[in-house]
């Protein structure tokens, strides 16, 4: 019979897979034996696989590349990393190895625009485009990017007052873009984004505002549905309502160039993650060119600011299961040395779910479980995979420690968590390591951050605070 975990993953799924393999027993991500890893650094363990984040960079700009020069598209593209989605150094060299350019949330992320700067990893001709909801910092830091002569600094205008704010503490002409809000689905519980200006609305906030203004030239629309780039009715209906407010507005505004198509490519959660990015981008394209050629208008230039495509596969998080308690006839629980709500809080509050695969043990016979995390909170479990409702895993052992790891963790994850702050019931925040390979792919891995200590924790409370 086949009852190994190993026969069940095989059964399930085309496996291997690119990024997924076996050595033996164990298994392997990118032909790194994370066996060894566990074996040096410990559980639990957060890692960031760097070389993942260029291998996707230069993915999509090839796949825009040959849409352009299949459909005959005469504008040019512009990658840009979103970077709310995580906001480290480390993943910032990696990302600006690459000739792309950068989409700011928020106003602390101009001063990593200005460090970038600094250091030389972005340069003047890196375009900075500035969307989210602006008020006095923010602006304020817009403002003196521009000033100090980072003329490819582009505020997207999110609200009408917006545009008074900035024209007040910038010194001279400036270029902008404004935000559609798009309509949602109707799965929300709203019908219209909260972010941007509605489709009707801004051919006439463009000649009420824009038009005859000396001081601003519009170079941008742009474009984000919350469900991302897909190919459903929804998605193709939206473009469309969004490609007529964009030729309406380029033939009054001969300034107006560009396209921001926003981020929503899909990452893998499953290995049976399918999706078929060629052609999304090719009918994207292809869409654009039939209503700029319909309306006798030039195509614009695109842009886009993927975010959890570019980081999301090279992060993961590696746990082992301490113990196993039989509540009932039915419901076995594996513990885990961490909490899902502290380093993977996504799977807690919108119900995300990543690959999970056992480390080890694959020739054992498995067993359907549930995942408990260390926190006494009830919502702190993982109780079943993306593509089916349950979790198996090789039978637990006392004498043989299981070791499971998550995949594709790498965006937003550390943010949303409070990344070196406090974490629910005080679980300590995991080791975190970097891994990345050099010119001849021999690996190399350090530490960037050790496991949260009782002191850290204590003094953020303020317990080692000395009274007066």
């Amino acid at each position: 019979m086949n009852t190994k975990y190993y026969d069940l993953i095989n059964q399930t799924f085309y496996f291997p897979q690119e990024e997924f393999t076996l050595n033996k027993d164990n298994l392997q991500f990118h032909n790194i034996d994370l066996m060894k890893l566990v074996e040096q650094y410990g559980t639990p363990l957060k890692f960031t696989y760097l070389p993942a984040i260029s291998n996707n960079i230069r993915k999509a700009k090839g796949w825009f590349r040959n849409a352009m020069e299949k459909n005959k598209y005469e504008g040019k593209y512009y990658y840009c990393y979103c970077t709310k989605s995580s906001h480290f150094e480390y993943i910032m060299d990696e990302a600006f190895k690459n000739n792309i350019h950068i989409e700011t949330s928020a106003a602390f992320d101009v001063n990593i625009v200005e460090k970038l700067l600094e250091k030389g990893k972005i340069n003047k001709n890196t375009y900075v485009i500035c969307n989210g909801f602006k008020r006095d910092q923010y602006i304020e830091n817009i403002a003196r990017l521009i000033n100090n002569g980072h003329s490819r600094t582009i505020p997207i205008i999110d609200n009408y007052e917006e545009l008074d704010l900035l024209q007040e503490q910038i010194n001279g002409k400036f270029k902008i873009g404004i935000r559609i809000a798009a309509e949602e689905e109707p799965k929300f519980e709203f019908y219209t984004s909260r972010l941007g200006i509605g489709y009707k609305n801004i051919l006439p906030f463009y000649r009420k505002q824009i038009h005859e203004n000396k001081k601003v030239e519009l170079k941008m629309l742009h474009f984000f549905i919350n469900t991302g780039i897909r190919d459903t009715s929804y998605y193709w209906n939206e473009l469309v309502k969004c490609l007529k407010v964009y030729v309406n507005l380029k033939k009054e505004c001969p300034t107006l160039d560009s396209l921001n198509i926003g981020g929503g490519f899909p990452i893998k959660n499953s290995l049976a993650f399918e999706y078929d990015y060629q052609y999304m981008i090719d009918e994207i394209l292809n869409q654009i060119k039939i209503a700029c050629d319909d309306a006798e208008v030039p195509v614009p230039n695109i842009y886009t600011e993927f975010g959890s495509f570019t980081v999301g596969e090279s992060g993961g998080a590696i746990y082992q299961v301490l113990y196993q308690k039989q509540q009932n006839d039915r419901e076995k629980w594996n513990m885990i040395d961490s909490s899902f709500i502290t380093t993977l809080p996504d799977t807690w509050a919108i119900n995300k779910r990543f690959i999970m695969l056992a480390i080890n043990r694959w020739n054992d016979q498995y067993e359907r479980v549930l995942l408990g995390g260390l926190t006494c909170d009830s919502d702190d479990y993982y109780n079943s995979e993306q593509n089916m409702n349950a979790i198996y895993l090789p039978k637990y052992n006392k004498e043989k420690p299981l070791y499971i790891g998550f995949f594709n963790t790498g965006a937003y994850q550390e943010t949303i968590g409070g990344y070196g702050g406090l974490h629910h019931c005080l679980i300590p925040q995991p080791k975190h390591i970097l891994i990345d390979r050099d010119e001849n792919g021999i690996l190399a891995t350090e530490v960037f951050s050790e496991q949260q200590q009782a002191e850290e924790v204590l003094s953020i409370l303020g317990y080692n605070r000395e009274k007066k």
